[in-house]
């Protein structure tokens, strides 16, 4: 990196960030980035100014850091658009990554309330319950938990860990056709945290999706929470025009 000169409204800190940010743009996923101790030299300030830019860069899901190692540059977060139905291997293969699975839990259980809500199935019936982690090149990107009416048993009988689920119901009979998906943010719980690879308590974007089959009738109902520095959603938009008298 070369020297740089601050202007003087400009926080320290902030000059630290900026350079790094345009040195990210040359460098690839993994790559390191200099040390603490480097960056303080550079730019002759305290290593807890140092800290604080790259801290920034870390909240942005730009570079991670890992303990006694150094900091380096993040995966960019994979996206696709709100309003598109897209399968996660369709997706990640558009992306130029490998799409895989870990079955965490695949079985028929007894469905949960919510869950028999959803699928608009009698108080007391089974579903089919998948739970996944979703992987692109080998990183985990979201864990899914799906349900099903009993009807698609036959989902258990594939290998769901390098299979796409929503081929295997087209295979079956069942073509997903349109659905319903509300979005939200939370923590990441101590097993979702263990599951994904994570510390407890990291962001995570929650999506929560009602998909129905050709029929009209519910196929699936699903909860991914995806990593929040790993996954983004693009939204396509009107803006609606007020055509009515002119309010203050």
């Amino acid at each position: 990196m070369t020297n740089h000169v601050r202007p003087d409204f400009a926080p320290r800190y902030y000059m630290i960030e900026q350079a790094l940010r345009a040195q990210i743009q040359e460098l690839q996923p993994h790559d390191a980035l200099p040390s603490e101790a480097e960056l303080a030299k550079e730019f002759q300030v305290s290593r807890m100014t140092a800290r604080a830019a790259v801290m920034r860069l870390v909240a942005d899901g730009l570079v991670y850091r890992e303990s006694g190692r150094g900091t380096f540059v993040a995966v960019p977060p994979t996206r696709r658009r709100a309003d598109s139905l897209v399968r996660f291997s369709q997706e990640m293969r558009a992306q130029g990554k490998h799409p895989s699975s870990r079955v965490v839990a695949a079985q028929t259980r007894a469905g949960r309330d919510t869950e028999l809500s959803r699928l608009r199935l009698e108080k007391g019936a089974h579903v089919v319950a998948v739970t996944r982690v979703r992987l692109a090149d080998t990183v985990p990107i979201a864990l899914e938990r799906s349900v099903f009416p009993l009807s698609v048993a036959g989902l258990l009988d594939h290998d769901l860990a390098s299979e796409s689920l929503h081929e295997t119901l087209r295979d079956l009979g069942y073509v997903p056709t349109i659905g319903h998906a509300s979005l939200s943010a939370d923590n990441a719980s101590d097993l979702e945290a263990e599951l994904l690879g994570l510390d407890p308590g990291r962001a995570l974007l929650v999506e929560q999706r009602l998909i129905l089959d050709q029929q009209g009738d519910p196929l699936e109902w699903t909860e991914s929470r995806y990593i929040g520095d790993r996954y983004a959603l693009d939204v396509t938009f009107e803006v609606e025009h007020n055509e009515g008298p002119a309010q203050s």
